[in-house]
C-alpha cells in the first residue's frame, strides 16, 4: 500500500529534474552538429525536395553556432522550469508532463528528419538512445505513481505545438540578442 509521500517519493528527481538531464545530451548533440551540417547538406536537401520555399532553404542555411547557442539556452530555461515544476508537484505538473510528451515526440520528429534526410541529421543519434527511452521511463514511473494523466491524441498535438511554438520563440529571441538577420544573403 502507497501513499502520497511515497508516490511523491517514487516520483524524485530522476524522473522530473532527468527531463532536463536527457534534454541536455540531447540538445549537446544539436550544438556540436547544427550549424555545419545545415552548410554540408543544404544543396542536396534544397534538390530532393524542391517543393520547401526557398525562404524555409534561406533561414535554415543562416543559423549560425553563436545563434543556434542562444536559441538552446532559450529553450533550457523553458525545459527547466517544466522540469521544476514537475519536480515540485511529484510529477504531477501538467506543464512538466506536456513537456515530457512534447520532448518524446521531438525525438520521434528527430528520426523522421533522419528518414527523409535518407541519413544522420541533428539529434537523431541521441533520440533513439535518450530522448524517447527517457520519455517512455519518465511516463512508466509517473504511471506507476499513479499521477501520470491520461494522454488523449489532442494533448499530444497541443504538446507539439506548444513545442514548436517555444521553438519559434527561442529563435526569435537569439535572432533578437545576436542581431541576426531573418534570412541572410548568400
Amino acid at each position: 500500500m502507497t501513499n502520497s509521500s511515497s508516490d511523491e517519493q517514487a516520483v524524485g528527481g530522476a524522473v522530473t529534474l532527468g527531463l532536463l538531464a536527457a534534454w541536455a545530451l540531447h540538445d549537446l548533440e544539436e550544438l556540436a552538429t547544427v550549424p555545419g551540417w545545415w552548410r554540408r547538406n543544404l544543396p542536396a536537401l534544397r534538390e530532393r525536395y524542391p517543393a520547401v520555399p526557398e525562404a524555409v532553404w534561406r533561414r535554415a542555411g543562416a543559423v549560425e553556432g553563436r545563434e543556434f547557442a542562444v536559441v538552446v539556452g532559450a529553450m533550457a530555461a523553458v525545459v527547466a522550469s517544466a522540469s521544476v515544476a514537475g519536480r515540485l508537484t511529484g510529477g504531477r505538473s501538467a506543464a512538466y508532463q506536456t513537456a515530457l510528451d512534447a520532448f518524446g515526440l521531438h525525438g520521434l520528429v528527430h528520426l523522421a528528419q533522419a528518414g527523409l534526410a535518407r541519413g544522420y541529421t541533428p539529434g537523431s543519434a541521441t533520440s533513439p538512445l535518450v530522448v524517447v527511452p527517457f520519455t517512455l521511463w519518465a511516463r512508466h514511473r509517473l504511471r506507476r505513481a499513479g499521477v501520470l494523466r491520461a494522454t488523449r491524441p489532442r494533448d499530444l498535438a497541443v504538446g507539439l505545438c506548444l513545442a514548436g511554438a517555444a521553438t519559434v520563440g527561442a529563435h526569435a529571441v537569439a535572432r533578437r540578442l545576436t542581431g541576426a538577420t531573418a534570412a541572410r544573403p548568400r
